[in-house]
């Protein structure tokens, strides 16, 4: 079966050459190949299976929809699903947090969030700059991938990518440079050559670019900056938010409210392609049809996705169960880079990464997972760090597992 992975499909894999088997089956944290064998998923598909694969709550919810016929594919057209959806999202996340956003359904993916708010924050501002930060992800289209950092990544545009300018992530510098004084120098003088900036677009924790946290203060900040001088603040919270961090907006812990937020991957619960972009009232200045696509609202996705709400987000328990778990990670990353110079223990919730000064151990350390049955990515411009994003629902017993895994790989890439 694998022959025609090569004959027919494009160059363009990657996955499937990381993780050279063929898989089958999936349930809660793990992954199984055709002959059977399973795979401890440390992976959760990039973020988009936070609460695991076939999640037997959210199944059933699917599985009575298609079978009483629900609509499947609608548009923008107002279906029950869409309502329960919006109820649900208002009820158990907005209403909770005293957060009010207007709801818009740009496309199924991440990608097509970010395009949509950086369209609208240009529309909103009449400006054509947007400031994004070194080491960023926010997308594969042309205009999320004007503001993405990888220069692998932006050299597969084919054409200039204009109308964006990076600046430093917190702590770029090391802690050389006070924040945002470069920033705010340019915005400041009148001779800078900086154009005046619709909007910011940041990730408070940078996942693609290397599992890169952002401080609390740093955030709020920036988000003052940008109150200052107009300029709209977007958050990317595409992979990290949904409770991946811990809370459900990644953003919560510094107590900011973005203008635009941009969600996907578990937003739909179940894995199944579903983005949204949030939107400050007064700033849903859109008219109608003039951001649109053929997939802009997925009715399944929308059953999982308000059932998901409904059964992790009424109360704080997975929350708390997170952030214990993460800490759990931390402390075995912490103990590996004790006993290895060079590994550095990053990140917040369950969204951790081991750096490593040597870039290339850690695509060895992911390989010697791999073959010790347990699926990890590596992320950073250089790959040099080691990814660790279990899902959500993933046990306490196949935490440790995959922890001693974890420890067993090291030790044999460094012996």
């Amino acid at each position: 079966m694998k022959d025609v992975f090569a004959t027919r499909e494009s160059e363009v894999r990657s996955y499937s050459r990381t993780w050279p088997v063929v898989f089958d089956k999936a349930q809660g944290s793990w992954l199984y190949d055709e002959h059977g064998k399973g795979y401890l998923d440390f992976f959760a598909g990039a973020g988009a299976l936070n609460y695991g694969h076939n999640n037997p709550l959210l199944k059933r919810r699917l599985i009575d929809y298609i079978e009483r016929d629900g609509v499947h594919h609608g548009l923008d057209q107002a279906t029950s699903a869409r309502a329960e959806f919006l109820h649900t999202l208002n009820e158990t996340l907005l209403e909770p947090r005293g957060l009010n956003y207007k709801v818009q359904f740009p496309g199924p993916t991440g990608t097509n969030s970010v395009e949509a708010a950086l369209k609208l924050a240009r529309k909103i501002t009449g400006r054509e700059s947007v400031i994004s930060f070194t080491n960023a992800f926010h997308g594969m289209t042309l205009g999320s991938l004007s503001v993405t950092g990888n220069s692998m990544k932006r050299g597969g545009a084919g054409i200039p990518l204009v109308h964006a300018t990076p600046m430093p992530y917190d702590n770029y510098f090391d802690g050389q440079v006070d924040d945002f004084l470069y920033f705010e120098r340019l915005l400041a003088d009148s001779g800078s050559g900086l154009n005046a900036p619709a909007a910011v677009i940041v990730e408070t924790l940078q996942g693609e670019g290397g599992i890169n946290d952002s401080r609390a203060e740093w955030l709020r900040n920036l988000s003052e900056l940008c109150g200052r001088h107009g300029i709209l603040l977007i958050v990317d919270d595409v992979q990290m938010g949904c409770g991946r961090t811990g809370p459900f907006f990644s953003f919560e812990q510094a107590g900011i409210e973005p203008d635009v937020v941009c969600l996907s991957k578990s937003i739909g619960g179940y894995g199944s392609p579903l983005a949204l972009t949030l939107i400050k009232p007064e700033h849903d200045v859109w008219e109608p049809g003039e951001h649109n696509g053929t997939f802009r609202g997925n009715n399944p996705a929308f059953v999982t996705g308000a059932e998901a709400l409904r059964q992790y987000w009424s109360d704080d328990a997975l929350r708390d169960s997170t952030l214990a778990k993460g800490e759990r990670v931390a402390g075995t990353l912490h103990e590996l880079g004790a006993k290895h110079p060079g590994l550095v223990s990053k990140g917040r919730g369950l969204a951790r990464g081991l750096g490593f000064a040597e870039p290339e151990m850690a695509g060895k350390v992911s390989k010697a997972a791999f073959d010790r049955g347990m699926i990890l990515e590596t992320a950073g411009p250089q790959d040099e760090v080691v990814k660790i994003m279990p899902p959500l629902t993933v046990t306490d017993e196949e935490i440790e597992q995959g922890l001693e895994i974890l420890r067993d790989s090291v030790r044999a890439v460094f012996a």
